[in-house]
């Protein structure tokens, strides 16, 4: 299956920067992924490391357009994978996840928020924007570029003393992402139906695939299974798992 945002009437442009990046370990990971990633066609989203039993390196990308389909991860991840071998950002084991952004998706670029203006979202800033850090409502609009740039929020959470329309500065977003709703939902099913050539085969609540994809020697090197998930009410598409050795 794949994903969409809900509107992709905005001109994609695969060079356009992320506005909010990655730090420490996840940092090192994008510095060396995102360029392997441009050069067949994809931009990364997100780097998350996750610890506790076993690591587990997250790598979320997409087309310029917003679309990643499982063939597209499977594709991106044999493509980083030799990589991160090579570059090494991470010293311990651990198990690599590639995905689309889901329905629900981190935003990231000023076409993220562009594309889903009148959809709700949950926006944290790293420091006080009208007198809070913690907002949650609808996206209304984008004035400006990048950095500089400002989204527009009609909070749905304001008191009757309190503005709800509220102007909150780009560069002072730490973390934000789409609010699941059945709006949404229902908008990036027509996306995706009106993007398919033909109706896709088996099961519409979601599939799984299986691939052992051929790798050179080095950490990497041995048997990999990949798997590969489609999620209809998640609207994420998940690409190879393969083990650092």
């Amino acid at each position: 299956m794949t994903t969409s945002a809900p509107q992709t009437d905005i001109a994609a442009d695969i060079d356009e920067p992320r506005l909010m990046t990655e730090t420490g370990p996840a940092a090192r990971v994008a510095a060396v992924v995102a360029p392997a990633l441009r050069d067949i066609g994809y931009r990364l989203v997100r780097v998350r490391v996750l610890t506790g039993q076993g690591t587990v390196l997250q790598i979320m990308a997409e087309k310029p357009d917003g679309t990643m389909s499982v063939d597209d991860c499977e594709a991106a991840s044999m493509a980083i994978s030799p990589v991160l071998d090579l570059e090494d950002p991470i010293s311990q084991a651990y198990r690599l996840e590639m995905s689309s952004p889901g329905i629900d998706r981190p935003l990231v670029r000023l076409s993220d928020y562009r594309r889903v203006i009148s959809h709700e979202a949950r926006i944290e800033t790293s420091v006080l924007v009208a007198g809070r850090k913690k907002f949650r409502g609808w996206i209304e609009g984008v004035r400006g570029e990048g950095r500089d740039a400002v989204i527009q929020l009609r909070r749905m959470d304001a008191r009757e003393d309190e503005e709800a329309d509220v102007s909150i500065p780009v560069a002072e977003i730490a973390e934000a992402r789409l609010v699941l709703t059945e709006a949404l939902i229902r908008e990036a099913l027509r996306t995706g139906k009106a993007q398919l050539d033909e109706p896709e085969e088996g099961d519409p609540e979601g599939f799984e695939a299986v691939a052992a994809p051929k790798r050179g020697p080095g950490r990497f090197a041995g048997r990999r299974q990949g798997r590969a998930q489609g999620k209809t009410a998640q609207g994420k598409a998940k690409g190879v798992v393969g083990r650092k050795k």
